[in-house]
């Protein structure tokens, strides 16, 4: 199948796209802020699976999972933890609101933790650690996750989500570092991505309901079986889903949520999901002297780029030098978007009484 037509468009275009959709969904002026902050970063950095075309699924469960307007509380704290309450919200918020707070509890007392329940979706894990690095700070973001999509190791049924995790720790003279994964190959939004585009996806990436892999991208997004990171266990699947469990562990055990298999085997599908995250901030001053530890991780990062690298077109690259060069290249042409969510986003606009800003 051809790849479907793309149409760029700037970012101030894509954010005032967001913004408009946002506040016609009812949210404040500091709601639609913070949601949007996120959205437009996920989207400039190449995240298109967490960025703006989540929209259309957010509208799709705004009102029923999702609360557009969430009273966001701290329920429990201390000098170096919180407990934040989402109240249903869209996940950005609470997110943002919660990694703010762990910044600013470590920045007192060495290092910090912040759990938040009762969210939803919160977009690229990436986006809360790279916060935490901006502030001079290493920053560790998990959460769980809404859908049931990875099936465990010798499984035949999903139990897990894909359970991402990021880490971020500032430099020097560089970028910061900054590793964001799923717990599975992907995120199940890549294959979104993968479907909006018209292209199939890899081998390994997801099953098919005999078992073996699937590679149309619409039916793998719609049956969500996919594989843990690592594949079968003789490939190490088994340590991709290990990982997933740790992540639920703190995302969702810790800050007191519902294991989704199983909430959704008590309360349906069509009740709000209930997700949990996990910020923890630690100063690096707390070991090292002021600017050692970037400068030892600005040679360590030169070190890894200096490489001989197996084919000469692609070098050894860390974590973070991806997103951070389609950053600045869809800061200076545009964001791509499929026509197919063009049209995605012009029907929720309509269905939302919002402005259609996308293409004049």
């Amino acid at each position: 199948m051809a790849e479907s037509e793309m149409v760029n468009v700037p970012a101030q275009t894509v954010r005032a796209q967001c913004e408009a959709i946002l506040r016609a969904w009812g949210m404040s002026d500091e709601h639609v802020r913070m949601t949007a902050d996120v959205l437009l970063e996920t989207d400039l950095r190449g995240i298109e699976s967490h960025g703006m075309s989540m929209l259309p699924i957010y509208n799709d469960m705004r009102g029923k999972k999702i609360n557009m307007t969430p009273n966001i509380r701290v329920v429990k704290e201390t000098p170096v933890s919180a407990l934040i309450d989402a109240d249903n919200g869209i996940g950005h918020i609470a997110s943002t609101i919660g990694m703010g707070m762990a910044i600013a509890k470590a920045k007192a007392m060495g290092l910090a933790v912040v759990c938040v329940r009762r969210s939803a979706h919160f977009g690229a894990a990436g986006c809360y650690s790279d916060m935490a690095a901006r502030a001079g700070m290493i920053g560790i973001v998990t959460t769980s996750a809404r859908g049931i999509t990875m099936v465990p190791t010798h499984g035949t049924v999903p139990v897990f989500g894909t359970n991402p995790i990021s880490v971020a720790a500032p430099a020097g003279k560089h970028q910061p570092f900054n590793l964001d994964m799923a717990t599975t190959p992907v995120a199940v939004n890549k294959l979104k991505v993968y479907w909006l585009k018209g292209k199939e996806i890899p081998e390994g990436w997801a099953y098919n309901e005999q078992g073996g892999s699937e590679r149309n991208a619409e039916r793998a997004f719609k049956t969500k079986r996919m594989a843990p990171l690592g594949g079968t266990r003789e490939s190490g699947g088994h340590k991709g889903y290990g990982l997933a469990m740790v992540v639920n562990i703190l995302s969702q055990t810790l800050a007191g949520t519902t294991f989704q298999p199983l909430r959704v085997k008590r309360e349906g599908t069509d009740t709000p999901d209930n997700i949990g995250h996990f910020f923890l901030v630690i100063d690096p001053k707390l070991f090292r002297e002021e600017g050692e530890f970037e400068s030892d991780l600005d040679e360590m990062m030169d070190f890894l780029r200096g490489q001989v690298p197996s084919d000469p077109a692609q070098p050894v690259l860390v974590p973070g030098d991806p997103e951070y060069a389609e950053k600045e290249n869809r800061l200076r042409n545009g964001i791509p978007v499929p026509r197919m969510l063009a049209d995605q986003i012009r029907d929720v606009c309509r269905r939302s009484n919002a402005a259609y800003l996308l293409e004049g």
